[in-house]
């Protein structure tokens, strides 16, 4: 993954009480240890893991690796929750609901948010997750550092995902998200690989503003081509749900790229302090941009160094040059942008203001 250009990853597990919270936390270490030619490293993980206790979250704190700490609600209707999750750790509706509050009283105050659009009524779900994040932001200081927005795909031995009962077309989805971005203006909007090349285009016109490439969700799909034996042992296995993104990592860069988007693979803020309160303090009085664009700007120089095939060195170099000239960043921070440029392009790593 880090050859393929990722500075930041995602990572998940689920509830089997023979995987232990100890071994996740090991798995955390090595990610944040581990190198690879010419420049790989993982500088941040964000993760997707199920609700902790108080106790748990300050441990996964001390770490100093985690980014956001991400849990989906699935449903904030009670009734349908019941009925999808009828036994197990998961069927504790208010545990689950209150995860987000335990990981800010333990100092994690990046979190993520979200709901499975699919379940019951679209509207319904919009406006508890914009109710969960007004308790977040009142209480803490900080609404959800960001929001996703997945819509229920057909999955092998799931019924539910293959009729859902409030299925959202394609017109209400692109709807949904508008009102997310207008509600919460200041939070970062994930859109997963659940969606086509198409619709992603279409989705980040209306308020996406981060969005997956590359992913797998199938047990050792990244680790399958070092050897027969894997592919073996694996190739018969499920992934958790369908894909209708499997477009490489070089490719959603370009794509993006040619609609003029700056493809980004900041971590500076998580490194820098400015998280939670902090954050939204700088994002909410219109500031941000002045870390975030020319951020972005520098790890996209370091990726196309890099990782860059020559079409992408082509277009992205053509990028960054546009980006310096539209003049909506501080003569500060352009100056400063300028000198890390000249860094990066030296052959430095890991430059950010």
């Amino acid at each position: 993954m880090q050859r393929q250009g990722h500075r930041r990853l995602l990572v998940l597990t689920g509830e089997h009480p023979n995987y232990t919270f100890d071994q996740f936390l090991e798995a955390l270490k090595v990610i944040s240890e581990t190198t690879s030619d010419p420049c790989g490293q993982i500088r941040r993980a964000n993760v997707e893991i199920p609700s902790l206790s108080l106790s748990d979250m300050r441990r996964l704190k001390a770490t100093d690796v985690v980014g956001t700490y991400t849990l989906f609600q699935e449903t904030y209707h009670r009734p349908t929750f019941q009925k999808m999750h009828i036994s197990g750790p998961k069927s504790n509706y208010e545990n689950r609901l209150l995860t987000h509050d335990r990981a800010m009283r333990a100092g994690l105050d990046d979190v993520g948010i979200g709901t499975l659009f699919g379940l019951t009524d679209y509207r319904y779900e919009v406006m508890a997750m914009l109710m969960h994040s007004n308790h977040l932001e009142e209480t803490y200081g900080a609404g959800p550092h960001t929001i996703s927005v997945p819509r229920l795909r057909s999955a092998e031995g799931s019924e539910v995902s293959v009729a859902p009962p409030a299925e959202v077309d394609d017109a209400n989805f692109k709807k949904l998200v508008a009102i997310l971005r207008i509600a919460v203006p200041y939070t970062g909007m994930i859109l997963s690989t659940r969606e086509s090349p198409e619709m992603r285009r279409e989705l980040l016109k209306v308020g996406m503003s981060q969005m997956s490439a590359g992913s797998r969700t199938d047990v050792g799909a990244y680790h399958r081509q070092d050897s027969e034996a894997t592919r073996e042992n694996l190739g018969t296995m499920a992934g958790q749900f369908s894909l209708l993104d499997e477009r490489p990592v070089n490719q959603v860069v370009l794509d993006l790229m040619n609609q003029g988007y700056v493809p980004s693979w900041c971590t500076a803020c998580y490194r820098k302090g400015r998280t939670g309160e902090h954050f939204m303090k700088i994002a909410k009085a219109g500031n941000i941009h002045n870390f975030c664009h020319p951020n972005s700007l520098l790890t996209l120089q370091e990726y196309l160094n890099d990782y860059g095939t020559a079409e992408e060195k082509a277009v992205g170099e053509r990028l960054i040059q546009e980006e310096q000239e539209r003049g909506f960043m501080s003569d500060s921070a352009v100056k400063m942008l300028n000198r890390k440029l000249k860094k990066v392009n030296a052959g430095e790593h890991d430059q950010y203001i």
